[in-house]
């Protein structure tokens, strides 16, 4: 009995804590889709699709710049707090931050110096951009690093608040200063300055929320440090994220690649709105993440398999309440960014299908990261990525935008099958909602305690 109350108070603070992350998630898509409205309404299409372009290379460079840490950072900095090595903890946080930062500071100057001698001419305003767009590149990696920092440390809402809210909030209001005086002269790489200027206050607050929330053993405690353990575990992790980053941006890279900045606007504006759907998933995540680690590390499946179905149902039913509201509205709600995103209506409702689909399986991938099976889960993920690349190669070419949503779509849920088939044979889990057809496996879950699971290598 006490075992099971326990388990229902894990749910409950996931479920809890989740509705407060997701509240925070809200507050940010709105400061994200305004910020997106009044650059598309103030710049137009073309305008907007120079700087989607270029954002989605600079977000893609910046994901595996920072070398994985941002994910691995809540794995160590919360199990060697667990263990009280103080020593490691800090010397891990200095690690991921110093070579991150060096990293970064390498391939901004790379990524500079191909722009200026690479023989494919390039506008000026694309040259511009791209060149204040660097400028970021070590931002973005440093201020998810702390993010995930403060997240180990237990602050949720100050972890979200400078990426999510903050970094475009600023945006917003420059676009609105900006707009007053400029109007429609303003470019793209004046919006990327904005997006530098946003980000750079994002960094400061989150750099702040560290010191305030770091314990006082770490702060006083002499660095240790374990670089080998720590690379073999982020090195799979910046592939995630990095493939990741190029799924979800690949539709943009490609139209923007291919010369069409237009309709790389339109569809990073369309695949940015459809991304709501998954807003209640990766609110739920933020919780979920430790304490998957942690019912994993004690082998208590059964509340495991608890906590993931139920999180799978209260995202499945939100997102399908997101996904239905957007898709009955998707011509006035593109008309309100100007006549141009209309065209990009069905490509809308394409991607708010692929997304409710990917709510019906839950957080797979958080699940495979968060139970050691990171690895495998880079392998699908860049697999997926690959599918994706070649699909919308074909497809943008056969159908342009919408033809980029159908590649995106396909692969989105081609990699969530795969996950769901890893993790129920290497994990005995039931993935998504699919645990409330076998009640019972949660008693089989228990049977063995002392059998652990793992994947082959990969």
């Amino acid at each position: 009995m006490h075992d099971r109350s326990v388990g229902h108070a894990r749910i409950r603070r996931v479920v809890i804590g989740g509705a407060a992350a997701f509240s925070i998630y809200v507050a940010s898509a709105g400061v994200t889709a305004c910020a997106q409205l009044l650059i598309a309404r103030i710049v137009g299409a073309h305008t907007y699709g120079v700087y989607a372009y270029v954002i989605a290379w600079i977000t893609i460079l910046a994901y595996f710049c920072a070398l994985g840490f941002d994910i691995a950072l809540l794995r160590f900095v919360s199990a060697y707090q667990t263990t009280g090595a103080s020593g490691l903890a800090r010397g891990v946080i200095q690690y991921a931050e110093r070579r991150s930062l060096g990293i970064s500071l390498l391939v901004a100057f790379i990524g500079a110096g191909i722009i200026e001698i690479w023989p494919r001419p390039f506008s000026t305003e694309l040259t511009n951009t791209f060149l204040v767009g660097f400028v970021l590149i070590p931002i973005l990696a440093l201020l998810w690093i702390r993010c995930s920092i403060v997240r180990a440390f237990g602050g949720v809402v100050p972890a979200l608040l400078p990426d999510r809210v903050v970094r475009d909030g600023l945006l917003v209001i420059i676009v609105v200063m900006a707009g007053l005086f400029l109007g429609s002269r303003i470019e793209a790489q004046g919006i990327m300055m904005a997006t530098v200027a946003g980000a750079v206050v994002g960094l400061v607050l989150a750099s702040q929320a560290v010191r305030r929330l770091c314990p006082d053993a770490i702060r006083a405690a002499e660095p240790q440090y374990a670089p080998t353990s720590w690379r073999q575990t982020a090195v799979p992790f910046m592939i995630i994220a990095g493939a990741e980053a190029l799924l979800n941006r690949a539709g943009v890279v490609l139209l923007g690649w291919f010369g069409e900045t237009r309709e790389a606007g339109i569809y990073s504006l369309v695949f940015n709105i459809a991304f709501l759907v998954a807003l209640p998933r990766t609110a739920i995540n933020t919780l979920f993440a430790p304490t998957i680690s942690s019912l994993f590390t004690r082998n208590d499946r059964a509340t495991l398999q608890a906590l993931v179905t139920k999180a799978a149902l209260w995202t499945l039913c939100t997102s399908v309440g997101i996904a239905l509201g957007l898709a009955i509205m998707a011509e006035p709600l593109l008309s309100w960014f100007g006549g141009d995103f209309v065209a990009g209506a069905a490509a809308l409702r394409i991607l708010l299908l692929g997304q409710v689909i990917a709510a019906a399986f839950g957080s797979l991938l958080l699940i495979m990261t968060m139970t050691e099976h990171e690895r495998g889960a880079a392998v699908l993920l860049t697999l997926s990525a690959a599918i994706n690349i070649l699909a919308s190669i074909a497809f943008i070419y056969w159908l342009g935008l919408t033809g980029a949503a159908i590649a995106s779509a396909a692969a989105l849920i081609i990699w969530h099958i795969a996950m769901a088939f890893f993790i129920f044979r290497y994990l005995r889990l039931l993935p998504g909602v699919l645990g409330v057809f076998l009640p019972n496996r949660k008693e089989k879950a228990t049977a063995r305690p002392d059998v652990r699971v793992e994947a082959p290598s990969v």
